[in-house]
């Protein structure tokens, strides 16, 4: 696993935003009360949010930056433009420069794509803070999120009831006073089967395979929907996560009881408190927001810090961990001590 490190890069704020429709694990059709009763016992969900037909990953990001740019006055000095997800507007263009167009940001900006899932904010942070570093960019914006609800079969009990819609917005600054930044990431094409959608891209075109819905023992699936093999991921995750934030941790060379708040991509429920368990943590310094979310893939450690805005504030700075893993599969974790930055949590409303 790699290590690296960025200073002088600080986040100034983080803002999220997700649909209004909430669906409730009860309310499935496809679980009786003792399904639904053991699936929330499991996995932690209660509920989720499920975005329209017609709107987009890159509409529910688009409405939390507009808040935060105003909020900030901060949208003339924006330079750098990330947004990381796997729900895409297009095949192409990128959606960064469709969002980049729409903030009015100006046209200096560097904008790109980054096609990652439950991994991809950490990596985001990331890249953020190697471009910043050196003072050639003072302001950036990170956009992570996904409409993963568009692609699981409603009659796939493995998938469907798990995943939640959610879209974020970060407000990064150079500063040359912050606190560095200290990672740890990897990567396992091993697991790409673990977690993917077959067909309907350059592999698998669209009119080269089956489309036809498929009965299994999990339920109704086809190849153009997401497909997870559970046991796997549960496998991966506590294989890999605890090292990942030991080595991170080690690397910062902070331990794990210096550290104030462990905020881990939200798989499940049983995943965060095995881990906990792993660590030696107390359960309370794990932030979650699975309970009325659901797993929100790129989302999900921006969500989480806004669900939980009141640990946010005070002072003296806290030290955090944060803790992407999932598709591909991939992982990365951040170290880092802050000062309190401002966190909103909104619900969509169509302009």
């Amino acid at each position: 696993m790699a290590n690296n490190s960025a200073h002088s890069t600080r986040i100034e704020a983080i803002y999220a935003c997700v649909p209004s429709e909430v669906a409730y694990t009860k309310d499935y059709p496809a679980f009786d009360e003792s399904a639904a009763a053991m699936f929330e016992k499991n996995t932690g969900i209660h509920a989720r949010r499920v975005a329209p037909e017609n709107v987009t990953c890159s509409d529910l990001c688009l409405f939390a930056a507009k808040a935060l740019l105003d909020d900030f006055d901060a949208k003339d000095s924006i330079d750098l433009l990330i947004f990381v997800s796997q729900s895409a507007d297009h095949f192409l263009p990128a959606t960064s420069i469709i969002l980049q167009e729409k903030l009015g940001i100006p046209t200096q900006c560097l904008a790109f794509d980054v096609n990652l899932g439950c991994s991809g904010y950490v990596y985001g942070l990331n890249m953020m803070g190697q471009f910043m570093q050196q003072g050639q960019f003072k302001k950036a914006l990170l956009l992570a999120g996904d409409k993963s609800t568009i692609s699981t079969h409603p009659q796939d009990k493995s998938t469907f009831p798990l995943f939640g819609d959610a879209g974020t917005a970060t407000l990064i600054s150079y500063d040359s006073t912050a606190s560095e930044w200290f990672f740890n990431s990897g990567s396992d094409g091993k697991g790409k089967d673990a977690i993917v959608i077959p067909g309907g891209h350059s592999r698998n075109p669209y009119g080269t395979f089956d489309e036809q819905d498929v009965v299994y023992e999990g339920g109704v699936r086809s190849l153009k929907h997401l497909q997870m093999d559970g046991l796997s991921v549960f496998n991966f995750a506590l294989k890999h996560v605890p090292s990942t934030i030991l080595s991170a941790l080690a690397f910062a060379s902070v331990s794990v009881d210096e550290v104030d708040y462990f905020v881990l991509h939200q798989a499940n429920g049983l995943i965060t408190k095995t881990i906990a368990k792993k660590l030696k943590v107390e359960p309370a310094k794990f932030l979650t927001s699975i309970e009325h979310f659901g797993n929100t893939s790129s989302a999900s450690i921006p969500l989480t810090l806004c669900v939980n805005a009141k640990y946010l504030l005070g002072n003296p700075p806290k030290k955090w961990l944060f803790c992407g893993f999932g598709v591909g599969f991939s992982w990365a974790t951040l170290c880092f001590e802050s000062k309190v930055f401002k966190t909103k949590l909104m619900n969509y409303e169509r302009n």
